[in-house]
């Protein structure tokens, strides 16, 4: 098979490739740029699984970034098991052609305890005494060593959170390329983070995030003037492009108004408790899953959502078939917001009693997407915070402000302008402007047959 790489430039889309982009924009002169059709959820792992096997989340069980666990009664976020996603692999069928084939995927979701030859994945340290320390996963294990080795522990504080910058994504493309020298792999798949971070926060807007396009520009130079050494073939994609909000929607709020929320006060702290709530909403970016656990409530809840500005579709079980996101952890509805809107999880009503976790970047104890995670509520108070650390004392990074209007930019939803949809970028030219989500895996296959 040829050797082939495919690297996701996430959030990237038409609007942005420009000046801001002089290599990227000559780069595309020369290729075939095709629009990908968003999927239903337009999400990072819904989109990577569909990608990766061909299939629709009804069928990969991907239905957002996270979902409500029916048996445990919990809200689970982040989940990084291969084993959630159903169907098989693009890496396990090439390799039932070809035994030689190898695959690496660095930095793609749901990239442990995969079949995959080589992976590397983000994956904290947790102490003893409460701190969470940076570093990475990887199979085999020996890589983590010999990456952290040769460019430094993975630098985990800047992949995510307030302090998110191209050093995580720089670290990812070198990690990459080593990779590639030790193991000279057929494929591989290189995750690349970093306009993600600029475009929630601030939207399409390029008196604001031109210096990060710059950043990223130079990155992919050094990538693909790598890869292109190799004789590889070279795939650029993304999974969604990230238009402009500035309307959160709190729906959780709501429900909770009108006693379908069960809260749990600790500490003189709120916290939400799905299992013994009535109705509850799991947040992902534009798309919100609606679980009902007292069926008696199911017509109160669909009235109080007609009635929410900023909500475009609700999706009853059978209308999610429809849109090939039905499945048992679907919500048992499924709501997209219009393109000015999107889902918070917040379900406090008075600041002072938001959980702690609330002004924590913690990915996992939210039971829902959080994209305030990141900004600083202070600088100041993060200092003292980090002086703590070094100290030694135990300290908790209670540094996220509670306002989602600082939010300008999102993505989940289907349909919207065309300038802001995920692109696939390759030297084949394909039929017509775009192309639906599940075709980018026989685009990938096709490439390595070659």
């Amino acid at each position: 098979m040829k050797k082939t790489v495919v690297i996701d430039v996430v959030g990237l889309s038409t609007s942005l490739i420009g000046e801001h982009m002089p290599f990227l924009s000559n780069y595309v002169s020369r290729k075939h740029l095709t629009r990908i059709d968003p999927l239903l959820p337009a999400l990072t792992t819904s989109a990577q699984s569909t990608y990766l096997t061909g299939k629709w989340p009804s069928e990969t069980g991907i239905v957002g970034n996270g979902w409500y666990d029916r048996t445990d009664c919990e809200v689970k976020f982040w989940k990084q098991s291969n084993k959630l996603v159903n169907g098989d692999k693009l890496w396990e069928i090439a390799k039932k052609e070809d035994p030689s084939f190898t695959c690496s995927t660095l930095f793609w979701w749901y990239n442990m305890y995969s079949s995959a030859d080589y992976a590397v994945t983000p994956r904290p340290n947790y102490l003893a005494d409460g701190r969470k320390m940076p570093d990475c996963y990887s199979n085999p294990a020996s890589l983590r060593d010999v990456l952290q080795e040769k460019l430094g522990t993975f630098p985990l504080f800047q992949f995510w959170g307030p302090g998110a910058n191209i050093k995580s994504t720089q670290w990812i493309a070198d990690a990459s390329m080593l990779t590639d020298d030790l193991h000279d792999p057929t494929l591989t798949l290189i995750y690349l983070p970093h306009l993600d971070y600029c475009l929630q926060k601030f939207g399409p807007d390029f008196t604001k995030i031109h210096h990060e396009l710059t950043e990223i520009d130079a990155v992919l130079k050094g990538l693909i003037a790598f890869y292109e050494n190799k004789g590889a073939e070279i795939i650029l994609l993304s999974e969604y492009g990230i238009s402009p909000v500035n309307n959160p929607i709190h729906l959780n709020r709501l429900f909770r108004e009108h006693g379908l929320l069960e809260i749990r006060i600790e500490r003189g702290l709120e916290l939400l408790d799905p299992g013994a709530s009535k109705a509850f909403v799991v947040a992902d970016h534009q798309i919100a899953h609606v679980y009902i656990n007292d069926p008696s409530v199911s017509d109160q809840v669909m009235e109080l959502l007609k009635g929410v500005s900023g909500v475009e579709l609700i999706l009853d079980k059978k209308e999610q078939a429809t849109y090939h996101i039905n499945h048992e952890r679907s919500g048992d509805l499924v709501l997209m917001a219009d393109e000015n809107s999107w889902f918070t999880y917040y379900f406090w009503l008075d600041d002072a009693k938001a959980p702690d976790y609330a002004r924590c970047v913690d990915i996992h104890k939210k039971p829902g997407y959080d994209p305030v995670e990141m900004f600083m509520s202070s600088k100041l108070r993060a200092g003292y915070k980090l002086l703590k650390k070094k100290a030694g004392f135990r300290y908790v990074m209670d540094v996220i402000p509670l306002d989602a209007t600082l939010i300008k930019g999102s993505h989940g939803r289907i349909g919207g302008k065309p300038e802001y949809h995920p692109v696939l970028i390759t030297d084949q030219k394909q039929e017509g402007s775009s192309i639906s989500a599940n075709q980018v895996f026989n685009i990938i296959l096709s490439t390595l047959r070659k």
